[in-house]
């Protein structure tokens, strides 16, 4: 079954800033990035996808006692990388990414699933914007002071 070209961007932080990024398993480069993923669906609402998401990669639920999960109401359409075309239906090569944050307590513990990711570290959001492989991810990542303090 190939994957949904629609995926979100979660990126988790507190509300000190502090953002959560995880090195992806299958890179040969070291890969680190926010919580992404497709949808499941094509019907799948895009707050569903991104909980859901957030919870399969790193534990965190969005609904749990200081959690609070925000579409930023961005959309990032990109070229899929090639080592990645495979997964996609022959022919496809873009991918719309919605953006959203998932502010979660400084203390808010991290369960990695190790299919998907090694290692993880929390970091100021200035250094976890340098530290990201993609491109749009960093980006995002430098918006989240406007965002959350709006």
């Amino acid at each position: 079954m190939y994957k949904i070209p629609e995926s979100v961007l979660v990126v988790v932080h507190t509300a000190q800033l502090d953002v959560l990024l995880i090195r992806r398993a299958d890179s040969a480069v070291d890969f680190w990035q926010s919580v992404t993923g497709s949808k499941d669906h094509p019907d799948e609402d895009w707050h569903a996808t991104a909980a859901r998401e957030a919870a399969e990669e790193t534990g965190l639920r969005a609904d749990a006692p200081g959690c609070r999960l925000t579409d930023w109401g961005l959309e990032n359409v990109y070229t899929i990388y090639p080592q990645w075309l495979h997964r996609y239906a022959p022919g496809v090569t873009r991918n719309t990414e919605r953006v959203f944050g998932l502010q979660v307590p400084p203390d808010a513990p991290v369960v990695l699933n190790p299919r998907e990711h090694t290692a993880y570290a929390w970091m100021d959001w200035r250094a976890a914007a340098d530290r990201c492989y993609s491109p749009s991810n960093a980006e995002a990542i430098l918006w989240l002071p406007r965002l959350v303090h709006r």
